[in-house]
């Protein structure tokens, strides 16, 4: 019985032919992100159809780079998860990996109480920071605070939903985020409509459905058999599987941070232009944001093949992932950015019926839709040398690249032609530097894992 259940959900990621199951994998995983944006973007739609306040959509739009900032380096730590639980998998470790899992768990409940209790003192502080103007700031505050808040429960849910990630079981995190996402559509529209509870309401809607998410995931692990059956009396952390967690984690996290910190200079930048750009780019920055999770799926999908393959000592197998998500990822992010741009008025029209507004989120759509399969290539590369424990390489590159590039075109290109679209140009030249610099990083470290076991070909 216990080997039917495993089987149900688990991919086999070390042998047999790639494309098949990487989608198996990856396309649950996108349509799992697709429904966690959906959360912001209800919030969004929400409160800018019902409410008819640009400055309240603004509020709201304006605070998601700010929460990945401060979330970012604990959500790294997720990603240090799935790779240590994947390579003990791989290995056939169970030890180790249940260990693993234990550790996670209670690594999930500390980072979520701190970061939670950060975001609370420090909201307003952080906003007044990003010049957030005066007729948004008090009420992003009133939702950071909210949302901040619900975070335990947040990264409770990313935690586990890494651990059955580890295995290849991508599917029973899409069941509970379409559960919690329908909960938080429609305490989305019994607050903000009936209530008439605008801002605050959308952020307690959010939080409560990361509550049901949180407790979904918590039932699977401790009902489930295998490496991943979790006792809750044995949530500890275990020394040697921190440090392994954390060697690839927090250098995650770090460039996921730097990452997010860029975004916030960028949308420090776009505040200048006042509310009516802000809900623009909010607006369209949601709509980019299912580019990226879709993307971003395969990514993770080299990420926990690779592991498990270095795990089981299938070194060159390496090198067939990263050129089979590269292609899938590219061909994606090309197809659906062509998509979204050919639909873009109609589809900013679902979040406001404000035409400046519209017209400001067309700006940043003509940018980002034509260009985000740039962004796939970066991700698929460093997830890719990530998974073969490699975590430093990544967050160095995009410290420079991304970073680098974007603050020097903040302070030395956009000056001279202070645009929007200056600005988000920002963008695809940082992915490209990144992305060529990534590569050549990736060839170095693959031919010394094959020097290391020259295996033939699988």
């Amino acid at each position: 019985m216990m080997n039917v259940s495993r089987a149900r959900y688990e991919i086999d990621m070390t042998q047999g032919p790639l494309l098949r199951k990487i989608l198996l994998f990856a396309v649950p995983l996108m349509l799992s992100g697709s429904l966690q944006l959906l959360y912001n973007a209800a919030d969004i739609a929400v409160v800018g159809v019902f409410t008819q306040d640009h400055t309240a959509q603004a509020a709201v739009t304006s605070t998601s780079s700010l929460i990945n900032l401060i979330v970012t380096l604990f959500i790294g730590l997720s990603v240090g998860v799935n790779v240590c639980v994947s390579t003990h998998h791989g290995a056939g470790r169970a030890k180790e990996a249940s260990q693993a899992v234990h550790t996670a768990i209670a690594i999930s409940l500390i980072a979520g109480v701190g970061a939670g209790l950060f975001g609370l003192f420090a909201a307003r502080k952080l906003l007044i920071l990003m010049d957030s103007p005066a007729d948004v700031i008090d009420q992003a505050t009133l939702y950071l605070t909210i949302y901040f808040a619900g975070l335990p429960a947040s990264m409770l849910y990313n935690f586990g939903a890494a651990v059955l990630r580890a295995i290849g079981d991508t599917r029973r995190p899409l069941y509970y985020l379409t559960i919690s996402g329908l909960i938080n559509v429609g305490l989305n529209l019994i607050t903000v409509i009936v209530f008439g509870m605008g801002v605050a309401g959308v952020a307690l809607s959010t939080v409560a459905s990361q509550v049901v998410s949180a407790i979904l995931v918590l039932i699977c692990l401790v009902r489930s058999h295998g490496v991943i059956h979790l006792r809750p009396k044995e949530i500890r952390i275990v020394a040697p599987r921190l440090k392994e967690i954390a060697r690839v984690g927090i250098p995650a996290g770090l460039q996921g941070m730097i990452f997010s910190a860029s975004n916030v200079l960028i949308q420090s930048s776009v505040n200048s232009f006042g509310s009516v750009a802000m809900a623009g780019n909010g607006a369209a920055q949601s709509l980019d944001g299912f580019l990226n999770v879709t993307t971003n799926s395969v990514a993770q999908a080299g990420l926990a093949f690779s592991a498990q393959n270095v795990g089981a000592r299938k070194y060159r197998r390496v090198g067939r992932v990263l050129v089979v998500c590269l292609l899938l990822s590219m061909g994606v992010g090309l197809g659906l950015g062509l998509l979204m741009y050919a639909f873009a008025g109609p589809l900013l029209r679902i979040y406001t019926k404000d035409a400046q507004v519209i017209a400001h989120g067309l700006i940043r759509m003509r940018v980002m839709c034509l260009t985000y399969f740039l962004c796939a290539v970066m991700d698929v590369f460093a997830n890719t040398i990530r998974g073969t424990g490699h975590s430093v390489a990544p967050m160095l590159v995009t410290a420079l690249g991304v970073v680098g590039i974007r603050l020097g075109w903040l302070f030395f290109v956009f000056p001279s032609n202070r645009t929007l679209e200056m600005l988000y140009c920002s963008y695809p030249v940082s992915w490209i530097v990144t992305s060529l610099v990534h590569a050549v990083c990736f060839v170095s470290i693959y031919r010394k894992l094959l020097k290391r076991a020259p295996l033939p070909p699988h």
